[in-house]
């Protein structure tokens, strides 16, 4: 059986982003005991364990941040590029599609259907030197990186990718794959 020690609760608390506060007041419990049970002062009951854990366990199920799962560094390229070039990225990476980012700022997106669909009404040659910017579609959906997790899936729902904004620049990106990592918690 695991039983957790002082230094564990107090992890398992800032992982939370509770001060010992919030989790008194939550768990029912005074702050100064909380306090005595992290700094190895007091053993606690049983029950008052159970409090605690019941805390830990609805705040696990209400918010995660998506800055705790997205990718910060965002594989793209810009609308000046070529087509060449944004299938290159996307073939060394094995992405099928990727965002179209100018200045840091999302523009567009860009896919393989797209590239392939563009190959089908012109010359393979002239497809491989249009700009990207002439074939790209939609931007992928925006988000800030204080956006819980749940509102992410249901984004995910339409869309492939979501781009993390903070200060209107890209900062990371989420994918559905990073929602089922979740699932492993």
């Amino acid at each position: 059986m695991f039983l957790p020690t002082p230094e564990d609760l107090k992890k398992l608390r800032l992982d939370f982003n509770l001060t010992q506060a919030e989790l008194a007041s939550r768990a029912g419990v005074s702050q100064p005991l909380i306090a005595r049970i992290e700094s190895g002062d007091v053993d606690p009951r049983l029950s008052t364990l159970h409090k605690i854990f019941n805390v830990f366990d609805a705040s696990r199920k209400e918010k995660i941040d998506v800055r705790k799962i997205m990718h910060p560094s965002v594989i793209h390229t810009s609308s000046d590029r070529s087509v060449e070039e944004a299938a290159r990225i996307m073939e060394e990476h094995g992405y099928s599609q990727m965002p179209v980012i100018d200045k840091g700022v999302p523009v567009g997106s860009i896919s393989t259907d797209q590239i392939v669909h563009s190959m089908t009404d012109n010359d393979v040659k002239k497809v491989s030197h249009l700009f990207v910017k002439n074939i790209m579609g939609d931007s992928f959906p925006t988000i800030s990186p204080t956006t819980d997790a749940n509102t992410v899936s249901r984004i995910l729902e339409n869309s492939t990718a979501v781009l993390v904004l903070e200060m209107g620049k890209v900062v990371g990106v989420v994918t559905k794959h990073d929602i089922m990592k979740m699932l492993r918690g």
